[in-house]
């Protein structure tokens, strides 16, 4: 097939692109950079050192005799470069990470609100416009987020996108299937949330052949991929916006700093490993709805933890020692999640669950590139409500913290 891969400069779009390459189909990458550009706002840079997105690919070639073609296209932007694009090339398959993807980041400041809602939402929107106008019959599959459900504990497993319930009318009780109720917990979930929205409406009225996947939270350094050679190494984020809890906490064992939990770590998340997110990839393209289908939704994780119980399992592996610190998130203290994934397991999904060994690869990736970790940018200082700014971490040193062995 030949694929775009829409946001293939990023944590999840490259690993993807390499690995679907990988496998034989046409990679196009379409990337506006603006993760780097960020990285240059935020005073922070990737622990793993990354080359231009063109010397990546020029490197992947020489590695395997296979292409990559970069093009540079902002997606919220460049609607009619967007549109020409898609009705020269036609590709069979989208794939679609081109969204600002964190949540505190999302939350900084009214500037960073309204950034990902424009950004988010408008590129969105202008790829479904697009594939309607050239009329390419190309299945589209987005990254989602587990966090359109929001974090409550209702006690009942989590289904696939859809609940059935019953409704009462007139004439009785009648049954509806409707989207689970979305309670997003940040502005760049409330995106995802309207993102649901819009291919729902796509997909009923213009027939659009769409797949959402609402996937947990990331953790891993490499695929079989990006082992291949140093310089295909992927982007790995340690700061306190755009570094993924489990990440954060190897990280921060590996350079002896305490491992941070905000509030009392009873928030539950939804995990997977990065080779887990490039084989679902390839397992969603590979199952495309027909024209005039509902959206497909999986829920995209492997497994559930509380984060504190995350923070003892890192602890007792290096050592470390854990700090609870207020919460600058506006969530409950405290929180179950049952999750359904039945999908992907009918599909032949393997899951990667939490082993030392792949834990103990990322503390090992930390320790060999320590010396490019800024610890001042560690902490996590983006606050949801402007009662708790200033009273996040703030030392990097970690001093003054309260700590547990």
């Amino acid at each position: 097939m030949k694929i775009a891969i829409l946001g293939g400069d990023g944590f999840c779009g490259w690993p993807t692109a390499l690995h679907l390459s990988e496998q034989g189909h046409e990679i196009h990458i379409i990337d506006n950079l603006s993760r780097r550009w960020i990285d240059t706002e935020l005073g922070v840079q990737s622990l793993t050192p990354m080359d231009s997105i063109q010397e990546r690919c020029r490197i992947w070639h020489q590695e395997t005799g296979r292409s990559l073609r970069f093009h540079l296209l902002d997606l919220a932007k460049d609607y009619e470069r967007l549109r020409q694009w898609l009705a020269e090339e036609r590709p069979d398959a989208i794939v679609h990470f081109a969204e600002q993807r964190a949540a505190p980041y999302s939350m900084k400041s009214d500037r960073h609100k309204v950034y990902t809602v424009n950004n988010n939402v408008s590129a969105t929107h202008n790829l479904l416009t697009a594939m309607v106008e050239t009329g390419i019959d190309a299945h589209l599959v987005h990254l989602g987020t587990m966090g359109v459900y929001g974090y409550s504990s209702v006690g009942a497993p989590i289904p696939e996108g859809y609940l059935d319930v019953k409704i009462d009318t007139p004439e009785g009780e009648k049954d509806q299937e409707i989207l689970y109720p979305t309670r997003p917990g940040s502005v760049y979930h409330m995106t995802k949330s309207l993102d649901q929205i819009l291919f729902q409406f796509y997909a009923q009225n213009d027939g659009l052949r769409i797949t959402d996947l609402h996937q947990g939270i990331v953790w891993g350094t490499h695929t079989e991929q990006t082992r291949r050679h140093p310089q295909l190494v992927n982007r790995f984020d340690y700061d306190g916006d755009y570094g993924t809890v489990l990440n954060r906490f190897l990280i921060q064992a590996a350079i002896g700093y305490p491992l941070t939990v905000h509030g009392t770590g009873g928030q539950t998340r939804a995990f997977i490993h990065i080779q887990d997110t490039v084989r679902c990839i390839e397992l969603a393209l590979g199952e495309p709805p027909a024209a005039g289908d509902r959206v497909r939704i999986f829920n995209q994780m492997t497994e559930t933890h509380r984060v504190r119980d995350l923070a003892e399992m890192v602890a007792g592996l290096t050592g470390a020692t854990v700090a609870y610190l207020p919460n600058p998130r506006k969530e409950a203290p405290e929180n179950d999640l049952i999750v359904r994934n039945d999908q992907f397991l009918a599909l032949g999904l393997d899951p990667i669950t939490l082993r030392d060994g792949l834990l103990n690869e990322v503390v090992e990736v930390a320790r060999k590139f320590a010396h490019r970790i800024d610890r001042s940018r560690v902490p996590a200082v983006s606050a949801w409500t402007k009662d708790i700014a200033g009273r996040v971490e703030t030392d990097p040193e970690g001093r003054g913290l309260k700590s547990v062995s």
